[in-house]
Formats: structure tokens, sequence, C-alpha cells
């Protein structure tokens, strides 16, 4: 089994502030932020280089942007979808209730990932993982109206782990969603099984054009519980992936791809009938949920690791560098990762999820669940 760096490694490389035109900024609540990549065209971000733009959530999982710039937000246990605005200043406004989802969110069940429409200013779509009395399922919402949720599509394998929950539009404008395998790790080797799979469709449910198999949505299998999807600037799919013992992972998708679970995990498969991972950890320090990509860094936000783990990669596809930790142990387990209109990187924690625990040195905080933000820029020397 690979490992890229070791525990003590990823301390000494945890990231700091570039030296950067923000003004003077405030004393941050504690610790450093992360040191990161502007990607392209961000608009200026607010002097203020870290921030907490709301407190006293229930385990906030789906994070996503409607076109005014406005944060929706849903947490998992309780099923409300919240609206948190940002005004031109970057004044953030308090969280309001927007809709709410009656789910089952016995142990990682709840309303999981969210996707606002590419055509949402026509349609006022916002599309929602979550789940329900027996399966996990992906609804349509329209926040402009009061209508129930309309299916896309259903019947995809629940249970009171391993849900998977990652809901995101590929930029071929198709609706990518990353399954678990419900505890069971045989649905992932199961063709007839929407368990254990990265799916993609169209918005009306049906598979999209230029699946593996023009009949299904399964895109690629094999997967034990993906939380996070991330699409370099070269339009190739990574996820984050959790293992069980041995190692999580950050997996390349390739369509049709066999990634291998239940019978390996890790890169010892030796069977080119399965595809090996192109970074794997010690779960202690990742189980890495959200995910995004920078120009050419991976950023993903990690629970049991409490850290944002941030990986550069070359032309290939590989790692190119070590990886570099950061925020370590600041703020509890990090959830989702999403880049904000505002040119700020938002995080949510997860330290309500009844996972923070002082054996694994998690303390929750008396604010959390949290959202945080902040600036991104390049470090002097180019680095991330």
């Amino acid at each position: 089994m690979r490992r890229l760096l070791s525990a003590a490694a990823a301390t000494a490389a945890a990231l700091t502030l570039a030296s950067c035109s923000f003004g003077e900024p405030p004393e941050p609540e504690t610790g450093q932020p992360p040191n990161l990549p502007t990607p392209s065209g961000s608009p200026e971000a607010p002097a203020s280089f870290m921030d907490v733009v709301a407190e006293d959530l229930e385990v906030p999982w789906g994070l996503d942007f409607l076109p005014d710039g406005t944060a929706i937000v849903g947490e998992r246990s309780t099923g409300r979808i919240l609206a948190i605005t940002v005004a031109e200043d970057g004044t953030v406004g308090a969280p309001e209730e927007l809709r709410s989802i009656d789910v089952d969110a016995d142990g990682e069940g709840g309303l999981l990932g969210l996707a606002v429409s590419p055509g949402y200013a026509e349609d006022h779509a916002v599309y929602a993982y979550y789940t329900g009395d027996g399966d996990n399922r992906i609804v349509r919402l329209d926040l402009e109206s009061d209508a129930a949720p309309e299916p896309v599509l259903t019947g995809i394998p629940s249970g009171p782990n391993h849900n998977g929950g990652a809901l995101e539009f590929g930029p071929d404008g198709f609706l990518y969603a990353a399954t678990g395998d419900a505890g069971q790790g045989d649905t992932a080797q199961d063709p007839e099984s929407l368990g254990g799979k990265i799916l993609r469709i169209t918005t009306a449910g049906e598979p999209a054009e230029g699946n593996p198999d023009a009949d299904s949505p399964v895109y690629s299998s094999g997967h034990r519980n993906i939380e996070g999807l991330a699409w370099n600037a070269a339009g190739d799919l990574y996820a984050t992936e959790f293992g069980q013992d041995i190692a999580d992972e950050v997996n390349r998708i390739e369509p049709g791809g066999n990634y291998g679970w239940p019978m390996f995990e890790g890169d010892d498969a030796g069977d080119e009938a399965y595809v090996d991972p192109v970074l794997t950890w010690e779960p202690f320090e990742a189980s890495c949920a959200g995910a995004i990509f920078l120009e050419d860094a991976l950023v993903t936000a990690c629970l049991r690791g409490q850290r944002l783990w941030i990986v550069r990669f070359d032309q290939s596809g590989a790692p190119a560098e070590e990886p570099q930790a950061s925020v370590v142990n600041e703020f509890g387990r990090l959830r989702s990762v999403a880049m904000g209109p505002d040119g700020m990187l938002w995080v949510t924690t997860s330290n309500r999820d009844g996972r923070c625990i002082e054996e694994r040195g998690c303390t929750a905080n008396e604010a959390d669940d949290r959202i945080i933000r902040f600036t991104t820029s390049y470090a002097a020397q180019g680095r991330v």
C-alpha cells in the first residue's frame, strides 16, 4: 500500500497564508488559514482572510451556490435546506430556511448532496440526494415553489452507513451521483445494483449519452463509499473514497472502470481488471469527503483526519509532489468544500454527527457545526 506522507511530515508541511494585498486582516478565530491557489477569474476576496459565516448548524452536508451568489446548505440530520446570502461588500446574512425534506437520518443517512441546475435562471431547480424510507434517491426541487420534491432516480441502496451522497453537475452538463455500498460490499460489483457506483444521468434520470452501457446509469463501479467528486481543468473526474481499515483513496475515474471493492482496498490489486487509486492515505489522517480542484490542485475536506489535504497533480493525472495538509485539528471534522462566487473557499464542519470524540482527538466547538470561508492566493514561490 502506497503512502505519500506521514502524519509528522504532514504537520510540518502545514500551509501558511501568502503575503498578498488584502489589507490588514483581523486576527483569525483560531489557527492559520490554508494558502490555496486562486482560480482564474475569481473576484477579489474580502479583506478578512478567515471568517465564520454560520454557526449552530446540524451536520451541514450539501453545499452549492445559486447564480446570485447565495449559498445553499443542506443539514443532513434535519433535512433543512438553508440559504446564506453574501452582500457585495462581503457581509454575510444569517441562514434562512428555504425548504425541508422528510429524511431518514439514522446512522449516516439523511439529506446529503445538493447540486444547483446549470440552467437555474430558467428552471429554478436544485437537485438533492437523500435517504428516504427504504432507499437513497435523487429528487428535483423548485426553491421558488412549495411543490413536493420530484423523484429523478430512486432505488439506490441505503443503510445505516455507506450511503455515498456526492452530487455534482459535470462539465458535460450531466448529473453525477456517487453511491455507497450501503454496508453490503457485494452491491459494488453487482451490475444490476445502483450501490457502490458513480452514476451519470440526465436531469430526467435517464442514462446519459456516452455511458459505458447505453441502458444503464452506471459510469464506474467497485466503490465502497464516495463522498467527493471533482473535475480538473482538462475535464478529468476524481473521487475521494472511504476505505475500511487499510487505505482511503483518491481515484481518477475512467468510464466503465472497476475500482475493486470489496475484493481490494488501496493499490494492491495486482489485477489489470481493476483500477488502482492515484493516491492513498491511512484512514486516521484522511476519511476525506468533499473535494474541489483549484487550478491543478485538488483540495479535499477530511473528517477523521480533521484537515484539508491539498494535492497538486501533473499533466499525466498523477500527484506532482507530496500532499500538503492545512488547518490540521483547527476546526474538527471537515465535510464539504466549495468555491464561492465571492472568491473564497467555503468549508463545513461535521462535529455534531456523533463521531467527534476525544479518543480521536476531536473536540466539538460550542458553536458547531459551522461554515468557515478562507481567502485563496498563490504563495510567493508559486506553491499551493
